[in-house]
């Protein structure tokens, strides 16, 4: 923009009258940028907020990839991905048709000059000026033309940076109203621990018209632990939410120690508070800085400490890496068990005043149980307690206990007491109810036979319906699924560690372009447009030369008519200039745009294809892939919508000004020729030096959103604990290096700069010296002198640039073999392999044999050594033991997540790496420890695993898992928003939706992963009712810490460090006494209950 000005201050110093003709035109060289810019700002932030939405799809299915593949979702998502990208296809479109028309606008240029070369010769012609006042006038306007055009391909940059800026900056002015950074609160100087929920009405901010709390109160003494019990949904884990200050009420006060927590100083409040969640949240870090989360700074011993009373030292010193070992993103690669351990070791290390457990000891076995809750109740002395809890066993010692129900306190007291009440007490009805499963292990003989029937009778009907809606869904499902062939050099596994090292080829643009074949009119059209406008700039040059040198024309009436037909001329370039432009830009905008989508969503449908191996990987966490496949999706674009049309505009422009230059004079050509690659040099180290930083800065980006979408996804963690510092220095740790590396390579690239413009400017002057020596030699005239430097100058600024693009180029094809390494790349388990044998039916009899087993990411960690595990058709099977004894590992390789190192897994006799994974699948039922919801409603999440379920199927399936009642006390029913994850239903409601989605399903095979952990006991009773009758008929693999739930098993299977102890019936077992390991654990439990 300088250079404009200054071009138009030498132009008035020159012929002033000439300069103010030309002034009034400055709106019109400025209206066409103005009107990009706005337009591109528009368009830009509306296809950020679709990217985001896309992106969101993408990440929570990758983060959710084992729910996805248990349910065959893969081509949901892929729909869902898909359709959420139309929105940017169109948008960006748009934004191309935009900067046709804005650098169309070029053209303005040639029109100005049709008027300038008129209005000049009037000038000349009147005596007030000579040639070389009009030349070195219109070489000035020239100039500032020329600058102007190559600043307006920067105001997109410059839009897109404005509407992100507008969104950041939004970001961070914006207050929210519980501000953790806000330090004007006070401060206690002894925090004893007096809690009181006062007159509280409370709804969540999502869902305002359900409230939960209506006048509700509470008082929780100082150093008295306070149980909180009642059916999900009740409102338990909300008055954590309020004490943890997540939330505020909407009328009434949140008090600690008498003072209303809202003129508090919310971060030393909650560093006064330990929190252990119903979900454990770990993060993609070691286990020693997950433990560290509860308090910054702390020594190894006191790490170890926390560790031992949490009953996690034992299994964290056996790993090889000990404190050291990664858990992996969620903390994968732990046992639920085991993450629960490790989130109570970390509230421990904090020893805090208040404690908040909302049911922290769900997920453990027995005997961790045990000791942790022994733990619990000695962390508990001294200190304030709230306990959340389903299992009424783990608050009997409790000082009081407050039943919820409906959001009201309805009784309070202690054990004792509100037992003492009988069956008028809310409390011990709760209690009955729990003990009917334990009272039921007595009768558990000819009784349970004789249910089975009966349930297996009433049933019936609702089977026959279910499995042939069922058989229905899989025929549609199969007709419908695209058949996927891809190859590649897989990167992952054990058997494939060796082709790791092989560097693959970066692909051909040729194959790229492939991809583009269904735009091929757009490509032909947009080329048509590139190679026109590339004609177009050496016809300017040469008509222009010629038309300043008529200003040196004696002959009035030649210079009269010479003049007419150059405006005509320049007329003519500006209309062509702005039709070929737009041509251009528009349909290369369309191929850019579909490839954009064809690559996104062929990337994340090959992703969904790999192996769930491949997600444990540190690199591919969730974040990471995500930020990948938006990153080189998106270079890919700019690679064909931008980089290749000047590449083929520039070569057609280079072919007929060189052309034309040697046929006008070869000797100034070939010196002006000879100058060009000095520029491309200077302009290209420039980039070079400015680009170079590429691969740091893409690192960066990708670990620096890994956290970001760690912390964002486990908020309430790093809220809970203070952590957003600690968040924010590992965040700023990430972009630190790459930052300085900038700063460095900028400071380098601006000699570069430097460099550049100097031998531009000194090519100019050597040009003109030249060619005036040519002139004087009369070896060539001075009209051919002017045409000559004209064409070959106002090209070679265009080559120097597209030299220049070589850094981007490179950083192409590197995105190029970024995006093909992921599309070709083949899955070590292919759930859609084309010649595996489809599975159109399950009997449901189950085998592993000989199976030697360890995760991929963990190779040295054998779970197990010649396993055998032989299950019948119908029969239920349970495995029990301890946390991280392998139980959970079963159902991954029944699921095949995972193949064995060595060994099969059989279903029906046929080694399950024959069949056609994902018809398989659709015969297996899973129900996880930890229920994976998706953004979408309750009525979407329940048919998930069958898309073609009607309301019906939906509602009783939903009925069967005690979730209709809640479901339809919401003001949408069925239609409620679940929310990210889930986030707006309680644990228990979630456990529901999840056990409705494997009803409707219908599966010959159910797997359950403790489905009712989460329950209350009233809950608990209703769904594991609906989970026997479901089970009748079926194959059940069960796995649970919870033994009164299994003890109508046909089998109960014992494991302890991946081996089978002993199996049988639960009476077979128990008949064995004091040396029967179920025996124990039964004892233990029952001490526990």
């Amino acid at each position: 923009m300088s250079a404009f000005v200054g071009g138009y201050i030498v132009a008035y110093v020159q012929v002033w009258r000439l300069a103010l003709a030309a002034t009034p035109f400055i709106p019109l060289l400025l209206l066409p940028g103005a009107f990009y810019n706005r337009a591109v700002t528009s368009l830009s932030s509306r296809m950020q907020s679709s990217y985001n939405k896309a992106g969101a799809i993408a990440e929570e299915s990758i983060s959710s990839v084992r729910t996805v593949y248990s349910f065959v979702g893969e081509s949901k998502v892929a729909q869902l991905y898909s359709s959420s990208l139309d929105e940017t296809v169109r948008l960006g479109i748009k934004q191309g048709l935009a900067k046709g028309l804005s650098m169309g606008s070029v053209g303005i240029n040639f029109a100005i000059w049709a008027f300038l070369g008129w209005y000049g010769s009037e000038q000349v012609l009147a005596g007030r000026a000579d040639g070389g006042n009009i030349l070195t006038t219109g070489i000035a306007v020239i100039a500032g033309g020329i600058a102007l055009g190559n600043a307006m391909p920067n105001f997109k940059a410059f839009a897109e940076g404005c509407s992100a800026a507008s969104r950041i900056f939004a970001l961070i002015a914006r207050v929210p109203p519980i501000d953790a950074d806000d330090t004007t609160g006070k401060t206690l100087e002894k925090v004893v621990g007096d809690l009181e929920l006062r007159n509280v009405d409370f709804s969540y901010p999502s869902r305002s018209d359900v409230p939960v709390f209506k006048n509700f109160s509470l008082k929780i003494p100082a150093g008295k632990t306070v149980a909180l019990v009642g059916q999900s949904g009740s409102g338990k884990s909300t008055v954590i939410a309020l004490l943890e200050r997540f939330y505020d009420p909407l009328a009434g006060e949140v008090l600690i120690d008498g003072a209303n927590i809202k003129d508090l100083q919310l971060k030393w409040l909650r560093r006064q508070i330990g929190l252990v969640s119903q979900e454990p949240a770990l993060f993609a870090t070691s286990i020693r800085e997950n433990i560290l989360y509860g308090k910054d700074g702390a020594s190894d011993e006191e790490i170890m400490e926390a560790a031992k009373s949490a009953n996690a030292y034992n299994f964290v010193s056996q790993l090889p890496r000990g404190f050291d070992t990664q858990v992996g993103e969620r903390g994968v690669q732990m046992s639920g068990g085991q993450k629960q351990r490790i989130a109570i070791a970390r509230a421990l290390l904090k020893n805090p005043p208040v404690m908040l457990l909302d049911e922290a000891t769900s997920a453990l076995d027995a005997e961790s149980e045990k000791v942790v809750q022994a733990a619990l109740e000695r962390a508990a002395e001294g200190r304030t307690t709230v306990v959340v809890a389903h299992r009424l066993s783990t608050i009997r010692n409790a000082d009081l206990i407050a039943v919820v129900q409906y959001g009201k306190v309805v009784e309070m007291g202690t054990h004792e007491e509100l037992m003492a009440k009988g069956e008028q007490g809310a409390f011990a009805a709760l209690v009955q109810l729990q003990q009917a499963h334990q009272e039921a292990e007595a009768e558990i003989g000819a009784e349970t036979a004789e249910l089975k029937d009966k349930i297996a009778r009433n049933s019936s009907s609702f089977h026959k319906r279910s499995v042939s809606s069922s058989r229905k869904s899989f025929e549609e499902s199969r007709l419908s699924t695209s058949k996927r062939d891809y190859s590649m050099n897989s990167n992952q596994g054990n058997a494939t560690e060796k082709k790791a090292k092989v560097k693959p080829q970066i692909p051909s643009f040729r194959r790229l372009l492939a991809l583009n074949r269904p735009e091929w009119r757009q490509a032909f059209l947009g080329l048509s447009g590139a190679i026109a406008f590339g004609f177009v700039q050496p016809f300017y040059g040469f008509f222009l030369g010629d038309m300043l040198a008529s200003f040196y024309d004696t002959d009035r009436s030649k210079l009269r008519h010479d003049i007419k037909i150059y405006a005509g001329i320049f007329c003519g370039l500006a209309v062509a200039a702005f039709v070929v432009n737009t041509l251009q830009h528009y349909n290369f905008a369309v191929m850019g745009e579909h490839l954009t989508k064809r690559i996104r969503v062929r990337m994340l449908v090959n992703i969904l294809r790999f192996e769930v191996g491949w997600y444990d990987r540190d690199e591919n966490a969730s974040g990471a892939i995500c930020s990948r496949l938006g990153s080189d999706s998106n270079m890919v674009r700019a690679l064909v919508g931008d980089r290749i049309s000047l590449i083929v505009q520039t070569a057609s422009a280079i072919l007929v000004s060189f052309g034309v230059g040697l046929s006008l004079s070869w000797k100034l050509a070939l010196v002006v020729m000879s100058i060009q690659p000095i520029i491309i040099i200077s302009l290209y180290t420039k980039k070079i030096l400015l680009t170079g930083f590429a691969k740091h800065t893409a690192k960066a980006q990708h670990e620096g959103a890994q956290v970001a979408s760690e912390a964002v996804a486990q908020h309430r963690t790093v809220t809970a604990f203070s952590s957003q510092d600690k968040v924010l220095a590992l965040f700023e740790a990430k972009l630190e290096g790459p930052k300085k590396e900038i700063f460095k390579r900028a400071q380098v690239a601006g000699l570069g700069l430097g460099a550049a413009n100097f031998f531009l400017y000194a090519s100019w002057g050597l040009d003109y010296w030249y060619g005036g020596k040519l002139a004087s030699a009369g070896e060539v005239s001075f009209a051919d002198v002017l045409k000559t430097f004209f064409v070959l100058v106002s090209t070679g600024r265009v080559l120097a640039e597209a030299g220049a693009l070589a850094p981007d180029l490179a950083k192409g094809s590197q995105a190029i073999a970024s995006v093909f390494n992921i599309l070709d790349r083949e899955t070590e388990i292919d759930a859609d392999k084309p010649n595996a044998q489809k599975v159109e039916k399950v009997e449901g009899n189950i085998e592993l044999q000989g199976v030697q087993f360890s995760y991929p990411a963990r190779p040295d960690v054998m779970i197990f050594k010649n396993f055998n595990l032989s299950v019948r058709a119908g029969q239920t099977v349970a495995m029990v033991g301890q946390s991280g004894s392998g139980k959970s590992t079963i159902i991954g390789l029944i699921e095949r997540f995972y193949d064995p190192v060595k060994g099969k897994v059989l279903i029906d006799g046929r080694d399950i790496k024959t069949l056609h994974l994902q018809s398989l699948r659709r015969h297996i039922g899973l129900v996880s420890q930890e229920p994976t919801l998706f953004a979408g409603t309750l009525r979407e999440n329940i048919a998930y695993g069958k898309q073609d379920a009607t309301e019906t199927e939906i509602t009783e399936a939903a009925i069967a898992a005690n979730a209709h009642n809640f479901i339809s006390a919401l003001p949408k029913g069925y239609d409620t928003f679940a929310g990210e994850r889930g986030l707006q239903l309680s644990g228990g409601q979630k456990q529901r939706i999840a056990i409705a989605r494997a009803i409707l399903k219908n599966p010959a095979i159910l797997l359950l992963d403790e489905a009712t952990s989460a329950l209350d006991a009233e809950s608990e009773r209703v769904v594991q009712d609906a989970l026997d009758r479901m089970m009748v008929g079926r194959t059940t693999v069960v796995v649970a810490h919870r033994l009164s739930t299994i003890a109508s098993a046909d089998t109960i299977a014992v494991m302890q460090d991946g081996v089978i102890l002993e199996q049988g019936s639960h009476d077979q077992l128990m008949s064995k006494g004091e040396s029967s390991a179920y025996y124990s654990l039964v004892r233990l439990q029952t001490s526990l209950h």
